[in-house]
């Protein structure tokens, strides 16, 4: 018997809506998941708003693990439990690795046509075009952030710049960038807070 543990307007309907939904996601990330999960979850699903996807994605981020297996874990278990996250992380990998294994089949046997190789190699042009539009299309939502548009993008500057320009490592910029902004947004919300009260 599916029953939701939280409900709210804009959530799964049942277990079978959550697993086809997962499945058609995973099924169109080609050249990655990111990109899809964003359009699917915000804009067609509606599940998530803007600024909930763009929380809950930094979480799956710093969690250990791939991203999106994290991030549909916490959908998962935000409209049906445990069962809930069972469902959305088999939906996202059942038919994807059946496709998985025939490519593999397919490619070992033609691996080596000129054809096949160059149509790889472009598809990581295509990938970087992806997440470069959703990331843009993320940053709207930092204009409502605590720290104000203008610092949150400085964070987000920072952060590339560390990691695509100077190859910093990944987990020391997060420990170092995330506890900072972190930190920065609870004082900012704090102050806020403060201001509401006295006035």
């Amino acid at each position: 018997m599916e029953q939701k543990l939280a409900s709210g307007p804009e959530s799964p309907k049942s277990l079978g809506e959550l697993f086809w939904a997962m499945t058609w996601l995973a099924l169109q990330g080609f050249g990655g998941v990111f990109p899809v999960a964003r359009r699917v979850l915000v804009e067609e699903r509606q599940w998530f708003t803007e600024q909930i996807f763009l929380e809950e994605w930094a979480v799956a981020q710093v969690l250990p693990g791939p991203n999106i297996v994290n991030l549909l874990v916490m959908l998962g278990s935000r409209s049906f439990g445990a069962m809930g996250s069972f469902v959305a992380v088999l939906g996202v990998f059942t038919f994807p690795a059946l496709l998985l294994i025939l490519v593999a089949i397919f490619f070992e046997q033609f691996r080596d046509y000129p054809a096949i190789a160059s149509a790889l190699h472009g598809m990581g042009a295509v990938s970087a075009g992806l997440i470069a539009g959703t990331s843009l299309k993320m940053a709207s939502s930092l204009r409502t952030h605590p720290l104000s548009f203008f610092l949150a993008l400085i964070f987000s500057l920072i952060t590339f710049i560390l990691l695509a320009v100077f190859k910093f490592p990944l987990i020391p910029v997060l420990m170092v960038m995330g506890t900072s902004s972190c930190l920065l947004t609870y004082w900012c919300i704090i102050r806020q807070h403060q201001r509401a009260a006295q006035s």
